[in-house]
């Protein structure tokens, strides 16, 4: 049986932080909830909950009226580092309804709910292909909208693609192009057909735009006033108001766009642009050698 960093085996590690995750986002649990959660036998829920008090006394009180153990004052996390993007991620999975609440470790939800995005269709049998092509290192042909104005209808373009890749909205395949002869990328959604078209005329060790990492440093808007500066670096978790960002220079593109980077010299309103690129001469450079 594998043992956790704790030297406790995996499942009791995991176990017990589970019930330290419900002490201290939701401030109590019992042993219904481990119960339900692992399918573990009530003496094994009666013994993780003593070995908790045992590996970590103090964090919890036992309310025998309720019958439930609660979060004590002198609570310190032992078995966990409470991470708040940890438990926003399963609440928005919820609310998205990617996930079931007893998927997750959550059971006590607060009201909540997420800006809906349209929804962009991928073909599933497009998609399937593109994997076996990724990963048995092989060629495809995709019937391929493209916005450019001189393709105005889908044409087929031969790719070789060695990676998939999304902007936060959008699923990309990343691949040679043999029309156009360099590496781009190919939103998913717009891929009508594909199929498989022997092996792979390029390497993606020559991808040298997804393979290389720039480090953009960003900095609160110099316009805002100092306390707004000093709550953006607060918010980014800036050292000394500047924050560094590894990004493959393929994704400075997206990156810009995201950020709104791109209309930082446009907009009147700091506010709405609040984070600016601090090396500004580095990054156009390197987001132009990208897009060559």
């Amino acid at each position: 049986m594998s043992e956790g960093s704790s030297g406790l085996r995996w499942g009791v590690e995991r176990r017990l932080r589970f019930i330290e995750f419900r002490l201290y986002w939701e401030g109590g649990i019992n042993r219904g909830d481990i119960i339900g959660f692992f399918g573990v036998s009530v003496p094994q829920a009666s013994k993780d909950l003593s070995q908790y008090q045992e590996l970590a006394p103090g964090n919890m009180a036992y309310d025998k009226s309720e019958k439930r153990y609660f979060a004590a004052d002198t609570f310190q996390p032992r078995f966990l580092t409470p991470e708040p993007d940890q438990y926003l991620s399963q609440l928005r999975q919820i609310a998205e309804k990617g996930k079931k609440v007893e998927e997750t470790w959550l059971s006590n939800l607060p009201n909540v709910d997420c800006l809906p995005i349209p929804h962009r269709r991928i073909d599933p049998k497009v998609l399937r292909t593109l994997l076996s092509a990724i990963r048995n290192r092989g060629a495809v042909e995709i019937h391929y909208q493209s916005m450019n104005p001189n393709r105005p209808d889908p044409v087929w373009r031969e790719i070789s693609p060695h990676a998939l890749a999304s902007d936060g909205f959008r699923w990309h395949v990343r691949a040679y192009c043999h029309i156009d002869f360099k590496f781009k990328d190919f939103l998913l959604s717009r891929c009508l057909e594909c199929r498989p078209a022997g092996k792979a005329k390029a390497a993606a060790r020559d991808d040298q735009m997804w393979h290389t990492i720039f480090t953009v440093q960003l900095m609160p808007n110099p316009t805002l006033s100092k306390s707004q500066q000093d709550i953006i670096a607060s918010d980014y978790a800036m050292d000394n108001h500047v924050i560094d960002i590894p990004i493959r220079k393929s994704f400075l593109y997206y990156f810009k766009k995201r950020l709104r980077l791109d209309i930082a010299d446009k907009v009147d309103n700091a506010e709405e642009v609040p984070i600016v690129v601090s090396n500004r001469t580095e990054f156009e450079k390197a987001l132009q050698e990208a897009s060559s």
